[in-house]
């Protein structure tokens, strides 16, 4: 019986590792059959698949291009959204729930929007018509300045002004009555658009960045995280900051031009205020405007919109800038300058108001991410 036994055991042995290789080979089959031989790198496949992908990037490129308009309200909304968010938190802060938080913060908006239409619109559609019609008078009167004739007689410049800004040519830059009511209808949708996806984003706000940051490995989520936040909140304090800032500006040139007794007070008025959301540039466009406008109604009111002007971006530069965004982004001035005409010539005034906390974030990841990193090598 012993002589038997080291026979048994080889035979277990043997059926044992049968059953594992059979094990392996059916696990290697699968279901639906042994897999093949991965394809040869062969010339024509490697220029099948470049091609392929240069057509999807292509077609990706035209996606875009073709959305681009609800691409830019997209990103408008989510910019608002992120500014607005503070609001919500802090009446949240307070115990409401964040529902109601975001529709009191989204009734205020409307109310403010509303109130500002019907205070802006009626006497800026009045002055601005009024504006078109005696642009050529003002024009004639601007050749009293001694300065300005000799260069007029020199090249002509304000002449062809005077022939370019008659009613009939201004008019028909606009695009008439009809190009006139889709412009209006067309910024009635883009607003309406913009103030719901905002409503949106604010509603889903946390929502939507606990799912980005779940993109993100488990090993850099926390300071991916921690970094983001830092960028969110320079978004947010430097929008309400420019918002701020533009308001004062406005108000405080149309009480100055409303006293000295200029024209379209509401009209230059609100070009300061949209001028001044501008970095660094903004302020000197809208005080040359309505400076020469000044100028065109008498040279001592004019003077005084230069001094006005003058004393004003003191008093903003040192003074209200500095308390209202002293929670704000710190850029220098060079790359404030850049970054402004960049955002001008890519999304307008919008592009402006988001260049300087976009230079900030850049800022900011690359002195915690890129310069460590440059270290450790």
């Amino acid at each position: 019986m012993s002589g038997e036994e080291p026979e048994t055991t080889e035979e277990a042995v043997e059926e044992d590792a049968t059953e594992e290789e059979a094990e392996a080979a059916a696990e290697t089959i699968g279901r639906f059959g042994r897999p093949g031989q991965p394809l040869a790198r062969s010339p024509f496949i490697v220029g099948l698949t470049a091609g392929l992908g240069l057509v999807l990037a292509y077609s990706a490129y035209l996606a875009v291009q073709n959305a681009l308009s609800i691409l830019v309200l997209v990103f408008i909304a989510m910019f608002l959204a992120i500014g607005l968010n503070p609001a919500v938190v802090r009446l949240q802060r307070l115990g409401l729930p964040r529902g109601l938080a975001v529709a009191l913060v989204g009734l205020g908006v409307v109310l403010l929007f509303c109130g500002g239409l019907f205070a802006l619109v009626p006497p800026l559609i009045t002055q601005g018509n009024e504006l078109i019609r005696n642009l050529p008078d003002y024009i004639g009167d601007l050749q009293r300045n001694r300065t300005l004739r000799e260069l007029n007689e020199r090249y002509e410049i304000l002449d062809r002004l005077r022939t370019a800004a008659t009613v009939e040519n201004i008019t028909n830059a606009i695009g008439g009555v009809w190009g006139g009511a889709q412009f209006i209808f067309g910024a009635l949708f883009n607003l309406l658009t913009i103030f719901v996806l905002t409503i949106y984003f604010m509603a889903a706000f946390d929502r939507v960045k606990a799912g980005a940051y779940r993109l993100v490995p488990a090993s850099r989520r926390e300071r991916v995280s921690l970094i983001t936040d830092e960028i969110l909140a320079k978004v947010g304090a430097y929008m309400a900051g420019a918002l701020t800032i533009a308001i004062i500006a406005g108000t405080s040139t149309f009480i100055f031009l409303a006293i000295a007794g200029v024209a379209y007070p509401y009209a230059l008025a609100v070009v300061v205020a949209v001028t001044d959301l501008i970095p660094q540039i903004g302020a000197t466009l809208g005080a040359v405007v309505v400076s020469l406008v000044g100028f065109a109604t008498s040279v001592p009111i004019g003077i005084a919109c230069v001094i006005f002007f003058l004393l004003y971006q003191q008093v903003e530069n040192f003074l209200i800038y500095p308390r209202v965004m002293r929670r704000a982004v710190k850029v220098s001035d060079l790359a404030a300058i850049i970054a402004a005409l960049l955002g001008i010539s890519l999304l307008g005034v919008v592009g402006a108001l988001i260049a300087i906390p976009a230079v900030a974030a850049i800022q900011l990841i690359v002195r915690e991410v890129v310069f460590p990193r440059q270290e450790r090598h």
